[in-house]
C-alpha cells in the first residue's frame, strides 16, 4: 500500500475530510528525528496535527504549525 493511499485510507477512518500534503509533515518529522532525537519524530507531527486542529485545522494552520515545529527543532 502506498503512503497516499494510507494515508487516505486512516482520515477515512477517523472521519476526517482533509486531503493530507505528505511531504511537509515527513520532512518535519525528519528534522525533528534528526535535530531532537529520533522518538521526537512522533511526538513532534502528533503535536502540530493537535495544535493544527485547535486552530481550525485548515490548510493554512497545518502549514504554520509545521513551520513553528521545524523553526524550533533547528534550534
Amino acid at each position: 500500500m502506498s503512503l497516499t493511499s494510507w494515508a487516505q485510507q486512516l482520515s477515512d477512518a477517523l472521519g476526517l475530510e482533509l486531503e493530507v500534503d505528505i511531504d511537509p509533515l515527513l520532512d518535519l518529522a525528519r528534522d525533528a528525528a534528526h535535530q531532537v532525537e529520533r522518538p521526537a519524530a512522533p511526538i513532534t507531527t502528533f503535536l502540530v496535527g493537535y495544535a493544527a486542529g485547535m486552530r481550525g485545522g485548515a490548510a493554512d494552520d497545518i502549514a504554520d504549525c509545521i513551520e513553528i515545529a521545524t523553526d524550533l527543532a533547528a534550534g
